[in-house]
C-alpha cells in the first residue's frame, strides 16, 4: 500500500507539459512523479536531470542506458524501478530476449564484453557499500570513453534517487510495468512486492 497516494495528473497546469512528455515516452505518467507533484519544483528538477542523463545526443545507446538503470535498481532492491526500466528499455529498442537474459549477462551471447563490464560496473556502483574497485574501473575504461563513463554513472546515480524514493514510499506500480514484470522479469526473481495492489 502506498505510503503517500499519487495525485491526479490533471492536478495542475504547471506540470501539464512535463506529464504530457511522460505520456508520449512511456504511455503513462509514473506514480513516482504523481506523488512528487506535491512539490512541483522537485518534479521539474528530476525531469531535467532525467532528460540530461537520457540525452539523445549522448554516446551511449538509450536502450542500453535503461538496462544499466535496471541493473542498478536490482542492486538497490527496488522492484518498482526494475519494472519501469524494463518498460523503457523495451520502448527504446531492447529485445525481450536481451532483457530476459540480463541476469545471466556474463554467460549470454546477447551481451558484448563492453556491455558486460558496464553492467558489472552498474551493479558495483549501486551496491551499498559501493563495490567499484580500481581494477573494475580500469576494466571499464578499457571499453568505454570518459564521457561514456560519465553517462553510465549518471544513470546509476539517477536511480540512486529513484530507488530510495520509490522504495521508501512503496510507490504503487502502474499497469504497463506490472505487466512486463510478470511476463519477463519474474523468472529472475522479480515480484511487485510492496509496490503491488
Amino acid at each position: 500500500m502506498a505510503r503517500l497516494e499519487p495525485l491526479s495528473a490533471a492536478g495542475g497546469d504547471e506540470l501539464e507539459e512535463t506529464f504530457a512528455f511522460f505520456e508520449s515516452t512511456l504511455g503513462f505518467v509514473p506514480n513516482s512523479f504523481l506523488i512528487m507533484q506535491r512539490r512541483p519544483t522537485m518534479v521539474k528538477a528530476m525531469t531535467g536531470l532525467s532528460a540530461a542523463v537520457y540525452d539523445p545526443a549522448g554516446e551511449v545507446d538509450l536502450g542500453f542506458k535503461r538496462l544499466v538503470g535496471h541493473a542498478a535498481s536490482a542492486a538497490a532492491g527496488c522492484q518498482y524501478c526494475r519494472a519501469h526500466t524494463a518498460v523503457s528499455a523495451s520502448r527504446h529498442g531492447i529485445a525481450v530476449e536481451k532483457l530476459e537474459a540480463l541476469w545471466d549477462y556474463q554467460n549470454s551471447d546477447l551481451y558484448s564484453e563492453r556491455e558486460k563490464i558496464a553492467l558489472e560496473f552498474a551493479l558495483a556502483a549501486a551496491s551499498q557499500p559501493n563495490g567499484v574497485t580500481d581494477k573494475l574501473f580500469e576494466q571499464l575504461g578499457a571499453h568505454w570513453s570518459e564521457g561514456e563513463i560519465v553517462e553510465l554513472l549518471g544513470v546509476v546515480s539517477l536511480f540512486g534517487f529513484f530507488n530510495r524514493w520509490n522504495d521508501s514510499l512503496a510507490t504503487p506500480l502502474e499497469a504497463a510495468p506490472t505487466d512486463i514484470g510478470v511476463k519477463h522479469l519474474a523468472a529472475s526473481g522479480w515480484t511487485a512486492g510492496k509496490h503491488g495492489a
